[in-house]
């Protein structure tokens, strides 16, 4: 039933995709390009090629395509659902303006002249000067009748007559308007992607949150945990990315460093080598690490074993003593699919609840399983932040906290927007962040 249900919202997907750029062929190329020219033949072949790349970087991974071939799709698969999302959306703003444009620039056509009856016309050949009541002359010759202005033109025959054109004038402001909408939209989305891609590749910027926690001890406050989510390593984002992430981390000079999941979209002996750099992360109180649901998609068991080949140590459903907080993390609720899901009582079920709890848990969705376990403060990632603009609200209706630090309860939940991407390496409206949380306490 699942595949069914899968395969259902996959082709609904497709038939989407199909609408959108059969609707943008017609507005982007065929309303601005002359038929049988090379602009309309190049139009429509990127019209069937881009679709087909985006689909091709989707699948490419889950497929189990060479490496290789995932990072020649990626790049242009990926940047072209980018710039198709938004896109689409100006050439919908672009559809009003274009009506409106239309409306006040084609002229109206012409009213059809209204024929004249035979009868009338002779009624009105007859000489005005000619009284009606004058005595007529028998013996008087007829006069003459009056020759036609050599200049009057014979009466067109209606079945005869040629159409109004809707002349070349009409047709050429409309493949202008087409031009001017269609070329606004499409710089308007080019210069959208381009600022998001260059916001990702640029690397994270550094936040810092200050979290007051009631039991903390005077000696722990302002204790610093740099907190990094969702770096995505992949057929796009590699050891440049990674060693950027860890350059940011490292100077924040943190106490203690949390990877909170999702750091790969891929195996490691592909990506291995695009981790490398995180051998070079620095805390007083180490590194450590919990599974997102893409460590599941890319071989979790595989990669918790190398990220502590790499210094860092895992937390699976476990918890750590540290001088003066607890520290535990469980694995994402994409686990349970393989047996290894979150567990609760393993990591926190024991401990003393006069320590103050620091959990480290990918998805924000298990908060409630956190505040029943009496957890002080919960790190986590997977929204993105939403990522694109509007994802944002589409990322509301699945999460309780989209991004930043909220409160349920006695429970604290922070959110980071994560260090990468997903999908094409762009962000807009919600940009990468490592953030620190410095600890505070109520006696300092």
């Amino acid at each position: 039933m699942t595949v069914i249900v899968v395969a259902l919202v996959a082709l609904a997907v497709l038939g989407l995709l199909a609408l959108v750029h059969r609707w943008l062929w017609v507005r982007l190329v065929r309303d601005t390009t002359r038929p049988g020219g090379l602009p309309r033949r190049a139009g429509t072949a990127l019209a069937f090629v881009l679709p087909l790349t985006a689909v091709a970087a989707l699948v490419a991974g889950r497929a189990g395509a060479p490496f290789r071939l995932q990072q020649a799709v990626a790049w242009p698969g990926s940047m072209w659902l980018a710039v198709l999302l938004y896109l689409t959306l100006a050439m919908l703003v672009g559809e009003v303006v274009r009506a409106v444009w239309l409306r006040r620039v084609t002229p109206r056509a012409a009213p059809a002249p209204v024929p004249v009856p035979a009868s009338a016309s002779a009624h009105a050949s007859t000489p005005a000067s000619t009284p009606a009541s004058a005595p007529v002359d028998p013996t008087a010759e007829p006069d003459p009748p009056a020759p036609a202005p050599a200049d009057r033109a014979p009466a067109a025959d209606p079945a005869t007559a040629p159409e109004p054109a809707f002349d070349a004038a009409v047709l050429t402001r409309r493949r202008f308007v087409a031009r001017t909408v269609g070329g606004a939209a499409a710089a308007a989305a080019l210069a959208t992607v381009g600022y998001g891609t260059y916001g990702v590749l640029r690397g994270p910027r550094v936040k810092r949150v200050r979290v007051p926690l009631a039991k903390l001890p005077r000696a722990a406050h302002g204790f610093r945990i740099a907190v990094v989510s969702d770096v995505h390593l992949g057929p796009i984002l590699g050891s440049a990315h990674t060693r950027r992430v860890v350059d940011a981390v490292n100077g924040t000079q943190p106490d203690l460093i949390a990877v909170v999941g999702d750091l790969v979209d891929g195996s490691v002996p592909d990506l291995g080598r695009a981790a490398e750099p995180l051998r070079d992360l620095r805390a007083r109180h180490g590194s450590f690490f919990v599974t997102g649901n893409h460590e599941y998609f890319s071989g979790a068991e595989q990669w918790v074993e190398h990220v502590r080949e790499l210094g860092m140590q895992p937390l699976e459903n476990a918890r750590r003593a540290l001088p003066y907080f607890d520290l535990a993390g469980v694995n994402d609720v994409a686990g349970e699919s393989e047996g290894h899901g979150p567990d609760f009582r393993a990591a926190l079920g024991d401990r003393d609840r006069s320590r103050t709890a620091v959990l480290l848990a990918h998805q924000p969705i298990v908060i409630h399983d956190a505040v029943r376990h009496g957890v002080d403060l919960q790190l986590s990632g997977h929204t993105h932040g939403g990522q694109l603009w509007p994802g944002n609200h589409l990322a509301e209706l699945a999460n309780p906290t989209v991004a930043g630090l909220e409160r349920y309860g006695d429970t604290q939940l922070y959110v980071s927007r994560g260090a990468g991407a997903w999908g094409p390496p762009v962000r807009v409206g919600a940009p990468s962040d490592i953030t620190v949380v410095e600890l505070a306490s109520y006696q300092a």
